[in-house]
């Protein structure tokens, strides 16, 4: 689908503070990635031969020397853990056991609660809980602090540490104490359960408009996409889908070749990403190819402050392009790309190997994605709901009204949707004002020639 093109020169990110957006408890990750990486053009540079021998030294002192006896293993894992903590919050080392698990959770089916989180000045902090999870059935918000697990402080905690303590069987319990807003912490007791996470929903909303809501970008995610497109399709009134709703809120992100084919679904011409890093094979763009699976149907695409990484590829791809209206508040705001290191002894490194841009080669690191339109999330009061007004057809012997073909009226279920997410009702409200815009005055019923 999506054509890859050579990188034009580098372009030099504007200095900034640098966030984190972190994992998850076992599942997909939230940081963006690559597939495997192997060692051609690898940048060859001498290695610190006195360095090393002062490592060694460390490490002989340590083992010789510590009051309590220690794995070498164990001195060895923490060194590399370590090294790589200081680098960026991002890269990360898999033992054997966290490698296979890892693998597994990007197929998307995990052992967990289903929530993704991140670590940052020793604090973790949900971004999003994944949807249908017991994290997302508990209420868990992003923005929400975990601050103890079962009883134990989350300070200053290895991240694979955090993420052992917060998986076990399923059926199994966890209890999580969760600042929320600067308030006093509060206890929520969660259920263990396998996430086997379903990453595309797709459904109509009022005959003509299509919602597409992505959850995460795992290896089935562009197929996904493509089939609820051609379902919603299929299904729309009259055969015409005049709109889709793509909602990215809350998804911490995942890989970059889905991130690029989801984006490719809705762009027939135009740049995707851009990809620059140290090594040569790192710098690419990545261009759509000439088909538009919507034909050209309008979007909008929802994010929010737990759109993440490949998230945040997608939504800046199609408003760089032009082809969506983006709506919501800023998005998380992560544009680094990891790669996926086999090593020896079927361990694994994921580590930090290039920044992204958007087409028009922005950079949103620490910045986000800027919504063309800001829309808030407010829970509307229930009054609100009832329509306690009269019209003329509430008064007693009322002219009966002429037949007329009008559209069939909101469904209950539709109803309900809209009026529990008030950010979908506004960018519904979007696409059909702009599909009312578009019209060319050829209507059945013509705006204006009906009397008051």
């Amino acid at each position: 689908m999506a054509q890859q093109e050579e990188a034009q020169d580098p372009v030099e990110p504007t200095s900034g503070q640098q966030a984190s957006d972190g994992n998850v408890d076992g599942g997909l990750e939230v940081d963006l990635e690559v597939t495997e990486g192997d060692d051609e053009e690898i940048i060859d540079e001498p290695l610190p031969i006195e360095d090393i021998r002062l490592f060694a030294d460390v490490f002989e002192k340590i083992k010789n020397g510590y009051v309590e006896e220690i794995d070498d293993r164990e001195l060895i894992v923490n060194a590399i853990r370590g090294m790589l903590n200081g680098l960026d919050p991002h890269s990360q080392f898999f033992d054997a056991n966290d490698y296979d698990e890892f693998r597994e959770d990007t197929d998307g089916e995990f052992g967990g609660i289903g929530i993704e989180l991140s670590v940052v000045d020793g604090e973790v902090r949900v971004i999003a809980p994944i949807d249908d999870t017991p994290a997302a059935e508990a209420g868990l918000q992003p923005g929400d602090l975990i601050r103890q697990v079962d009883g134990t402080p989350m300070t200053d905690l290895f991240f694979e540490e955090i993420i052992k303590r917060l998986r076990g069987e399923p059926g199994t319990q966890v209890t999580l104490s969760i600042q929320r807003n600067g308030d006093a912490p509060f206890d929520v007791v969660l259920t263990r359960a396998i996430i086997a996470s379903v990453s595309v929903k797709s459904r109509l909303i009022d005959g003509n408009y299509g919602l597409i809501r992505i959850a995460k970008f795992q290896n089935d995610t562009s197929d996904a996409t493509i089939k609820a497109v051609e379902k919603l399709k299929s299904q729309a009134r009259d055969g015409r889908l005049k709109g889709v709703l793509l909602d990215l809120r809350n998804n911490g992100g995942g890989q970059l070749d889905t991130a690029i084919e989801v984006a490719d679904v809705f762009l027939a011409k135009g740049d995707i990403v851009h990809i620059r890093g140290r090594i040569s094979r790192d710098g690419q763009t990545y261009s759509a190819d000439d088909k538009d699976l919507t034909d050209g149907a309008r979007i909008a695409v929802l994010i929010n402050g737990g759109s993440a990484s490949a998230a945040e590829i997608v939504a800046g791809a199609l408003q760089d392009n032009q082809r969506a209206v983006v709506v919501g508040t800023r998005s998380f705001g992560k544009a680094s790309v990891q790669t996926i290191v086999p090593l020896i002894a079927d361990n694994g490194l994921k580590i930090t190997t290039a920044r992204y841009y958007t087409p028009n080669e922005r950079s949103i690191q620490a910045r986000g994605i800027v919504p063309d339109i800001s829309i808030p999330q407010v829970r509307l009061p229930e009054d609100i709901a009832r329509d306690y007004s009269i019209s003329e057809r509430d008064l007693a012997n009322h002219l009966e009204a002429e037949p007329v073909d009008l559209p069939d009226e909101r469904s209950e279920e539709d109803k309900k949707l809209l009026f529990e997410d008030f950010q979908l009702n506004e960018a519904l409200s979007l696409l059909k004002a702009l599909d009312v815009l578009a019209q060319d005055g050829t209507s059945e019923t013509k705006r204006g020639d009906e009397s008051p």
